[in-house]
């Protein structure tokens, strides 16, 4: 994999520092890549063998979702931000959370319009951001931000093994998730038009601000 560069500093005295795409940040990002089929494995186990996989399958879910939040820190904390990282960390993200959604669908526990409208959202998303890569990197806006965490709570509301009386419960979050999911999807049309539109104007800009 190629190196990102980061520009530091300003005026006839920059100088570029080079940032590796290997860096910590980036290998939790892959890590949460591949505990996504772990969890599936788990998640159709536990419709076989009840309690026991269920928490597995829960376990590995959440360790996954904090990898999404240590990943971020580390990137920013440690100045590892890489144009890698921010193409490959939301489809990590999305990875997780359809495999979770289409697993439940499957498993009937979730309504199918549920995972259907999440997922057009998810990959249309994915789809923009290529188109618009030729005029620079869409970073993911706070906005995204909390609709991948009421996403996270909702699945995992639905993944524990929770009495029924709890039901309301998951799903006024789960359509709290799905509205969040909508309105960043709108904001993030918006977003890469105004970036397409800035950089055919020729100020040079490579991102949109969050």
């Amino acid at each position: 994999m190629s190196d990102a560069v980061e520009p530091q500093g300003q005026g006839d005295g920059d100088h570029r520092e080079v940032v590796s795409t290997v860096n910590v940040a980036n290998v939790l990002t892959i890590l949460r890549l591949a505990l996504v089929p772990l969890f599936l494995v788990a998640l159709f186990a536990g419709s076989e063998d009840g309690y026991g996989w269920r928490l597995v399958a829960t376990g590995l879910f959440g360790l996954a979702a904090i990898t999404d939040q240590v990943d971020g820190w580390v990137a920013r904390r440690h100045g590892l931000i890489t144009n890698f990282g921010k193409i490959v960390d939301p489809i990590a993200d999305k990875a997780l959370i359809g495999a979770a959604l289409v697993g439940l669908s499957v498993l009937g526990e979730l309504p199918w319009w549920v995972t259907l409208v999440i997922a057009a959202r998810e990959l249309g998303v994915t789809l923009l951001r290529f188109v618009v890569i030729r005029y620079g990197v869409i970073p993911a806006s706070r906005g995204g931000k909390a609709k991948t965490t009421a996403q996270i709570v909702a699945l995992l509301l639905y993944l524990l093994p929770l009495p029924d009386v709890l039901d309301p419960v998951s799903w006024a979050a789960m359509g709290v998730a799905v509205v969040l999911t909508v309105l960043t999807g709108l904001d993030y049309v918006v977003r890469a038009v105004r970036l397409r539109s800035r950089a055919r104007r020729g100020e040079g800009s490579t991102a949109v601000d969050e």
